[in-house]
């Protein structure tokens, strides 16, 4: 039979709720994502918490909340304790997005869903791939191999292959086909004709126009505000989109020579982008041949200062600018006051690039028509002062001499249950009642160990240990040369520094901004205030896209290029999965599923596969001629069985058959044309893409490998003209294009 397959969405079906589903193939459980939203409902995790500990391994896609949010949560709080695998970007950046996340929650809220140390803990074992690396699993896993490819809407962001026996499972969600300033976009070809593709149906109802139309668009508006001294808001996450956004601006900026000043302000805008600097292999196929020629780094930004908070927005010249802030919900981030502060001038401009999630700030306005005035909550950490730090004082004193108290008492157990079964060796005020022997004269010579102290008129108590402070003498080791040291003692460890490290510097360990490791160093006591304010809005909203996503005409034809055999859809709304699920049904394939939240489907695939060993006697007559990276080989063999009753391949008992020759390979006409060119032969291209060789022969190809499904023997090349000696030599050559088996 063949690989089995389940999928059990867990988040992100018929909705655009954060993405995370369970994929079991062969009894092996990954999971794939862990998202979470901006509102961080535990709620929406439900569902998760019952296969947690099932889970064998997690796969992330992107470095955002969506994808990842919820897996320091998850590991904390369920036990969740897989191995991860992400590309080196998904983890880098993925880390600074939480940090972020934690940072703005714990500046406005009394924060106590993960910590940063549940943040590090969560990311300090992902394994790290490059795209197109084939790594082995072990184990239970054994037999399977995971491999990321390109998807084209982040920095990182994967499409991943899983293989066993075989068959591929591909998971492709958020994908972008489009070439973009500083991203590759996904390659259909490397996913043809998988048995199983999971992907979304979030833009199966949407259409775009041009990139470049989209770009200049973009440009235009907001130098249309700055002129009329207009500010522009971007809210942006933290180290995703924000990246494309950034370069169009740079582009537009130095083309055009424009003065007016931009800001990038998140709590780790500088770590991000230095971070970036160093991911330019992961980028665009131009950026990377920019700086092989010129060593120009394309986020060596000239155009945009990195703030890392709004004091120094505060401090900066009033007047016309444009700033992008976290977050692009607006639920919370210096977006957030940003918008409170500017949003009751008509002068200037809120513009959204990709939709707000559902039940947010950037939802509400992004509505047909917006909304006049929204109510919106202001929450700040203030220090305590007065009466408050007093109390607050008074209570930490209180809570520390509990743990005195309780420390001191379990030191006392620990103490009684460790000396209590050997009262002779090591505490010297321990009465032994056996001993009957007169003791010698305390004033006498020593004779080495502890002695015993009897006291006239004293009764042993029924327990081992005497009614007395215990005294321990520490004893050192000494050689010539002095006391000896345990060098261990002074060795600081490398996860400490690097745990020290994350959380005050800023460099190139996956550190921080100073001024965001203040915060999290900062531990004068302080409280949160918060009050409600209705804000007029009189600021221009508008909504462009650039999630970096495919648009419904591109998914539909990829989709069809791929010719999966099961499809599964998810993360879209309820008429998008709708839509995408009958268009696939009548153009990409028949077996189409759109799974419930905690809906198991079983997509095990219909073909029939067994596992056979090639036996030594069969390989030891075998030729192997090599083609490209592979080596291929006629064999003719019959079934048999090894001692274990695992099926072999023996040689034949008999004769082996005659069969018709083979000829592998691919055949490009334009690259045959160049051959036969070098070798003296007159050749030109004729109409219908035939190739006219020499004076009397024509070669053309009937029929396309690359349709649909794209089958073996599918393409012919067929050879005419009359039997003369130039046919036969041009024969001769295009025979030699490939391998007879």
């Amino acid at each position: 039979m063949g690989t089995s397959v389940q999928v059990t969405p867990l988040c992100g079906v018929y909705n655009e709720n954060p993405l995370s589903y369970l994929v079991s193939i062969d009894g092996f459980n990954f999971l794939i994502d862990c998202g979470w939203n901006d509102h961080l409902d535990p709620s929406i995790l439900q569902p998760l918490t019952k296969v947690a500990s099932t889970v064998d391994a997690v796969l992330l896609s992107h470095a955002d909340t969506l994808h990842l949010g919820a897996l320091p949560y998850a590991m904390k709080q369920f036990g969740l304790s897989a191995p991860v695998y992400s590309t080196e970007p998904v983890y880098r950046l993925g880390l600074l997005t939480m940090y972020d996340q934690f940072l703005w929650r714990k500046q406005v809220s009394e924060f106590d869903l993960f910590t940063l140390d549940d943040i590090d803990s969560a990311f300090q074992n992902v394994t790290r791939l490059t795209y197109a690396q084939n790594h082995h699993l072990s184990g239970k896993g054994e037999g399977i191999v995971i491999s990321p490819h390109v998807a084209g809407h982040l920095l990182g962001g994967t499409v991943w292959k899983i293989t066993k026996d075989g068959e591929d499972v591909i998971y492709a969600v958020d994908f972008n086909h489009r070439k973009e300033k500083h991203l590759n976009g996904i390659n259909p070809a490397s996913f043809v004709r998988p048995a199983v593709l999971i992907t979304d149906a979030y833009n199966a109802l949407n259409n775009q126009p041009y990139r470049r139309q989209m770009d200049k668009e973009f440009t235009d508006t907001i130098k249309k505000t700055l002129r009329i001294d207009g500010k522009v808001l971007l809210p942006v996450d933290t180290a995703g989109r924000v990246l494309e956004l950034l370069q169009i601006l740079e582009s537009c900026w130095a083309e055009e020579s424009l003065s007016y000043p931009i800001y990038f302000l998140t709590y780790v805008a500088s770590s991000t982008i230095d971070y970036v600097k160093s991911f330019l292999e992961w980028m665009s196929d131009s950026i990377a041949k920019s700086f092989e020629k010129t060593r120009d780094n394309a986020f060596l930004l000239k155009h945009v200062t990195l703030l890392v908070n709004k004091t120094d927005l505060n401090n900066a010249p009033d007047g016309p600018k444009v700033v992008l802030a976290s977050m692009a919900s607006l639920e919370a981030g210096f977006s957030h006051d940003i918008f409170v502060e500017w949003a009751t001038d008509a002068r200037n401009l809120v513009l959204f690039t990709e939709r707000g999630q559902f039940g947010t700030l950037a939802r509400m306005l992004q509505a047909d028509p917006p909304p006049k005035a929204v109510k919106v909550t202001m929450s700040k950490r203030v220090p305590l002062v007065g009466e408050e730090l007093i109390a607050y004082e008074e209570e930490q004193n209180r809570i520390k001499r509990e743990e005195a108290l309780k420390a001191s008492l379990i030191k006392e157990e620990e103490s009684k249950a460790s000396h209590g079964t050997d009262i002779n060796i090591s505490d010297p005020m321990v009465i032994d009642a056996s001993i009957t022997n007169p003791l010698p004269d305390v004033a006498g010579p020593h004779s080495g160990g502890y002695r015993d102290v009897f006291i006239d008129g004293f009764v042993p108590s029924s327990t081992s240990v005497a009614p007395m402070f215990p005294f321990f003498e520490t004893t050192s080791e000494w050689d010539d040369f002095g006391e000896v040291i345990n060098p261990d003692n002074y060795i600081i460890k490398d996860e400490d520094m690097d745990q020290g490290a994350m959380h005050v510097s800023g460099d190139m360990d996956g550190k921080l901004d100073e001024a965001s490791a203040s915060l999290i160093l900062d531990t004068k006591p302080s409280k949160v205030i918060s009050n409600e304010l209705t804000v007029p809005v009189k600021c221009s909203l508008l909504y462009m896209d650039f999630e970096g996503r495919s648009d419904a005409r591109s998914i539909k034809s990829i989709l069809s290029h791929m010719a999966p055999l099961k499809l599964v859809l998810v993360h879209g709304t309820a008429e998008a999965t709708e839509h995408l699920k009958q268009h696939c049904i009548k153009q990409v394939c028949p077996h189409v599923y759109a799974p419930q939240i905690e809906e198991t489907i079983d997509i095990t695939s219909d073909l029939c596969a067994y596992k056979v060993q090639l036996s030594e006697k069969l390989m030891s007559n075998v030729l192997f001629k090599k083609l490209g990276d592979h080596e291929t080989a006629w064999v003719d063999s019959e079934v048999g069985k090894t001692e274990n009753g695992t099926l072999s391949l023996l040689p034949l008992s008999s004769a082996a058959p005659p069969h018709k020759s083979v000829l592998v390979g691919d055949l490009k006409m334009a690259n045959f044309k160049q051959f036969l060119a070098d070798n003296g032969v007159q050749v030109e291209f004729a109409g219908g893409g035939a190739l006219r060789c020499g004076e009397y022969v024509t070669l053309r190809k009937v029929g396309d490998a690359s349709h649909k499904g794209g089958g073996p023997g599918t393409q012919q090349i067929v050879i005419e003209g009359p039997l003369c000696e130039e046919y036969y030599k041009i024969r001769e050559y295009l025979y030699s294009q490939f391998f007879l088996l």
